[in-house]
């Protein structure tokens, strides 16, 4: 029988069977068919198999079904030949169109393929197809078949995409050839999970939905849109060394962070916790281009947060018209993924330089803050285009970004900061929600599961744990946008920044890279020896170099005689530029110096320019944050006999990371202060007594903390750490006076009764000195300690009164000045200082509230009933602090000591109760006279918050309507403010009052504050017999906890 009557014989049957039966059926009688074409066409009849089923199928569904032929075709193979068949098909049906389209008939199959594909794995199988033509093609073109993909690929796009598909070709085609490495996800396809195990780490866990590669080539965005050659294409894997694998290190163990694996070669910067780290300079140089991820500086403000992939999600808010919330699958799947390498600097990077000058308040970054990367994930602009970014006329100009940690500063906070809008939408700026470092997904310290990438800024503007993203019109809020990452004019110290608010001032933000450089080989402390070998030829200079904002190196100067000459250095450069131009990453340098030049040298120094000729100072410019130093890199050179009979030159850097000692600024350091160490160690020896009945005061010092308390009283040394607990006065009332002589403070508000118990304390006796050594060591003390806060634990403060007010009959404001007029108070809310005066040759101490801001600079306000004497029979002296300070003309001077108090409140609804955390929605606020200082502190932190919403339910207590405190400020917070509600309560009313009469009751409490809850806290201070008689009965009859939801001040 010939081929035209088996099709005719073919049409009929499948109308029969179509007829009668199902798919199915009709597999088996095409199974049929192959076998008898077998017989009498041989093995290549699937071919002609295919053309039948297509020309058959072709009367009755049109010239569209090539894709239903082949994947019956397919169907029928895969119950002969297996699932491996994919290929077999797709070469015969290249035969089958070669004879009929032409040699020119690839991409007719790829275009095929796809769509079958398309039907059984979803759009995304086009990587797939390409890849199974790679492995086709390779059979009958062999391994070079790379740029053929590419070509066909390209072809087939043209014809869907348009001219401008180049890109997405090569990246088809590039896939194609590493696919055996690819993780697919496609259903039906072996799956290659990434999964690192650790039974205590909630990142290894996971499995994730996304591929990732041994070995990848990456190609950068070129800025032609006409075809790439293939020896335009650049690799930049230069990972060619296997570093030592990461460990649970034994360091973070008792720390937050002993979950996470670290790499044990990196040196930590901060101690123990939190982590703080940078690879050996030497080591970070060794794998070039690419840093891998073990050796990637880190920079960690606190705890590292746990994270589930499947649970993180990011959102989007603020000014857009479509806040969402996006799953880390709809990051790695609903967008487009960009992925480039991108170096990360610290704008701490050679802190340490400046550190050595003069303390800056950062710690020791060395010169090896500095790492690179090929980072992937979605554009930022991109999120922001799907949740409909508002206009500038909407009011959208900045793009907040926030992490997940929390951490302590301002009180507590999240890290967050800000970017201008325009560089957020900015295509040009590459910015990426990143959930990929290295093709692998990240590291816990590198912002797992997800971060913010921002090519040519600095690693402080990069938030790591990213969790919200807020459009606004102002920038971010963040303690740590304001106080972190400023370069201040070299005159401004800690203190005037807090003073005149610096930080707040946008002129000196930090958001680009500086240009910078440094000398990385020869290394710390080489030594090249000199002989007949080492002097026949050169020695290669050799160091890395990077510029911000995607500017380009364009040079690299080298000075062996202080700057006189430079010579130009050969750059190597990895990176090609982006479409836009942009190059985001450090380059290497280099240059051939003779030996004679390197003896004759007494200093190697290096400079670098970019694009804008920009370049670095000859001499380093201090700021008070220790931030992008970027003077000269100079390494000191002298020639030195390391062995006996040899002659070598030695290198030495400027300093060594850390607390490491060495480098030679830190050896020009111990010159210069020689003769003060000698001081220092002569005034020291004198204290250093073991003796096991007597202690030096050096000793006690060492005891401040709650774990070991330590205290003088009247020359005896007291161990009080297992009283601090039950102290009536609460913990911090005797961890101000820890590691002090307190005699004074305790006599003046300890009766005989407790002096007495005192002594069950006593340990030892306290070695005396001259007040001469005394006063010498406070003069030292003195001039190395400076603080912007006045409030010294421990020590007491001078401070003159300079005016007093008359608020009502027995109602006075006492201003005071603080030491200095750049100082704040430093106390933190809820807590309280200590006045101290001598009165009658007796000292007096009183605990006060200051009602002024806890941010106000230069002095502090107390609000102090008078209480006269013969006014009150049961005191008939009055009261002797209030009367003393009555009496006081201004000009006076007063001591402070402080804080003092077991309740802070730190901002949000959180509170800190001796030293442990609790959370509150709402405030009951019970207070009597004076006792609405503290609640007014409180009231006036949260209110100025925006952000705080807290809930507060004020019944203040007094005698009369005159009495009452701060009225006019408590009724325009209730009038301002719907989280604010004031009640009063007073014993005598007049004509016209419309609040309650008489005392604090139950009736009073029910009706204005809350019920008893676990997220209400109760704040309570008045005379004792208000909180005994009214406030305990009540709150315990509205279901308040005593213990756990009640704070007395």
């Amino acid at each position: 029988m010939d081929v035209g009557a088996l099709e005719s014989r073919l049409v009929l049957y499948i109308g029969f069977w179509r007829s009668l039966m199902d798919v199915g059926a009709l597999e088996s009688r095409l199974v049929l068919y192959i076998g008898f074409l077998a017989l009498t066409h041989g093995r290549g009849c699937v071919g002609i198999a295919i053309g039948i089923v297509h020309r058959v199928l072709a009367l009755t569904h049109g010239r569209g079904c090539v894709g239903i032929a082949i994947g019956i075709v397919h169907w029928v193979l895969t119950l002969t030949h297996g699932r491996g068949c994919v290929r077999i098909v797709i070469v015969i049906v290249h035969r089958v169109l070669t004879l009929t389209h032409g040699r020119g008939c690839v991409g007719i199959v790829i275009v095929i393929v796809h769509r079958v594909l398309a039907l059984t794995h979803g759009r995304g199988c086009v990587g797939i197809a390409i890849g199974i033509v790679h492995r086709v093609l390779t059979l009958t073109h062999g391994r070079g078949c790379v740029g053929i993909v590419i070509v066909i690929v390209h072809r087939v796009l043209a014809l869907t995409h348009g001219r401008g598909c180049v890109g997405i070709a090569i990246a088809f085609g590039l896939m194609a050839t590493s696919v055996e490495n690819r993780q697919f996800i496609e259903p039906g396809l072996p799956r290659f999970t990434h999964t690192i195990h650790s039974s205590d780490s909630p990142v290894r866990s996971d499995s994730y939905s996304i591929y990732t590669l041994k070995t990848k080539t990456f190609i950068d965005d070129s800025s032609s849109d006409e075809d790439v050659e293939e020896s335009d294409r650049r690799s930049y894997n230069k990972m060619s060394e296997k570093v030592k694998l990461s460990i649970l290190d034994p360091r973070d163990k008792g720390t937050s962070d002993s979950w996470i694996e670290r790499n044990p070669a990196l040196i930590r910067l901060t101690g123990k916790h939190p982590f703080n780290s940078e690879p050996p300079l030497t080591r970070l140089m060794s794998h070039g281009f690419i840093t891998p991820v073990p050796l990637h500086y880190v920079r960690n403000h606190g705890p590292v947060p746990r994270a589930s992939w499947d649970e993180w999600t990011v959102e989007v808010c603020g000014l857009v018209k479509r806040p969402n919330r996006f799953t880390m699958a709809q990051l790695v799947h609903e967008f487009p993924a960009r992925e480039l390498p991108v170096t990360l600097v610290c704008a701490g990077n050679r802190r340490k330089e400046q550190n050595m000058v003069k303390k800056t308040v950062g710690f020791n970054w060395g010169a090896a803050a500095v790492s690179t990367s090929v980072w992937r994930g979605a554009r930022l602009r991109d999120v922001l285009k799907r949740c409909g970014i508002l206009s500038r006329r909407g009011g959208a100009l900045n793009v907040c970004l926030e992490g997940a940690e929390d951490l302590p500063g301002g009180g507590g906070s999240k890290y967050g900061t800000s970017l201008k809008k325009e560089v957020a939408m900015d295509p040009a700026s590459d910015i990426i929600i990143a959930y990929l470092q290295n093709g692998e997904v990240l590291e816990p310290d590198h912002g797992y599961p997800v971060r913010i990438i921002i090519p040519g800024f600095i690693g402080g503007r990069m938030v790591k744990w990213l969790r919200r993203i807020i459009v606004t019109t102002e920038e971010s809020q963040s303690y740590y946008h304001y106080k972190d990452n400023r370069v201040l004019p070299s005159h401004v110290d800690e203190e005037l920044a807090n003073a005149q608010g610096w930080w707040y001032k946008p002129e000196y933000i930090i958001n680009e890279l500086n240009i910078n450089s440094v000398i990385t080989s020869p290394g710390h402390e080489e030594i090249l020896q000199i002989n007949s070998v080492t002097m026949q030829r050169p020695y290669k200079l050799k160091g890395y170099a990077y510029s911000g904002g995607g500017k380009k190196v364009t040079r690299v100067e080298v000075t062996m005689d202080g700057g006189d000459t430079w010579r130009i250095c050969e750059i190597d450069r990895p990176e090609k530029p982006t479409k836009y131009g942009k190059y985001w990453c450090w380059c290497f340098w280099s240059l051939d110096v003779e030996i004679l030049d390197l003896v004759e040298a007494k200093e190697i120094a290096v400079r670098a320019w970019d694009e804008t000729l920009n370049t670095q100072s000859e001499k380093l410019i201090w700021n008070v944050m220790g931030m992008m130093n970027n003077c000269w890199f100079r390494v000191k050179t002298c020639v030195c006999k390391p062995h006996k009979g040899e002659v070598g030159i030695m290198f030495e850097h400027p300093t060594m990371p850390g607390n490491q000692s060495g480098g030679w600024m830190d050896r020009q350091k111990q010159l210069e202060t020689s003769e003060s160490q000698a001081l220092k160690k002569s005034l020291s020896t004198p204290f250093m007594n073991k003796s096991s009945n007597t202690f030096s005061m050096a000793e006690v010092k060492k005891h401040s903390s709650p774990d070991s308390v330590w205290i003088v009283v009247h020359g005896h040394v007291y161990e009080c750490t297992k009283f601090v607990k039950d102290h009536p006065g609460g913990v911090d009332s005797i961890l101000i006076n820890a590691g002090t002589d307190c005699t004074e403070e305790f006599d003046a508000i300890h009766s005989d009764k407790t002096k007495a118990m005192l002594e069950d304390y006593r340990m030892g006796e306290l070695i005396h000195t001259s007040d001469v050594d005394l006063l010498q060591l406070s003069t030292i003390k003195e001039v190395a300690v400076m603080r912007s806060s006045a409030l010294i634990p421990g020590e007491k403060i001078p401070c003159k009164l300079v005016s007093k007010a008359s608020i009502s009959r027995d109602g006075r404001l006492f201003r005071f000045a603080l030491p200095s007029s750049d100082h704040v108070l430093g106390l933190p809310v809820g807590k309280h200082i200590f006045l101290s005066a001598t009165i009658d040759n007796n000292l007096c101490m009183r605990a006060y509230t200051p009602t002024s801001s806890v941010d106000q600079v230069g002095y502090f306000d107390l609000l102090i009933k008078i209480y006269f004497k013969g006014e009150n029979p049961k005191f008939p002296n009055g009261g002797l602090m209030s009367q003393h300070l009555e009496s006081l003309p201004v000009g006076s001077m007063l001591d402070i000591k402080g804080p003092l108090g077991h309740i802070e409140y730190m901002g949000r609804g959180n509170f800190t109760i001796h030293g442990e955390p609790k959370f509150a929605r709402r405030l009951a606020m019970l207070a009597g006279g004076t006792g609405i200082t503290p609640m007014y502190q409180v009231m006036q932190a949260i209110l100025k918050d925006p952000e705080d919403e807290t809930e507060m339910y004020l019944v203040y207590a007094n005698r009369t309507e005159e009495d009452i405190l701060l009225r006019e400020e408590l009724d325009e917070w209730a009038r301002r403010h719907s989280n604010v509600k004031v009640w009063y309560v007073v014993e005598e009313k007049r004509d016209g009052w419309e609040y309650s009469t008489g005392f604090i009751t139950e009736s009073v409490l029910r009706e204005h504050i809350p019920e008893g809850t676990e997220e209400t806290l109760a704040l309570a201070c008045g005379p004792p017999p208000m909180i005994q008689f009214a406030v305990l009965p009540g709150l315990e009859k509205m279901d308040y906890d005593m213990k756990k939801s009640l704070l007395t001040f």
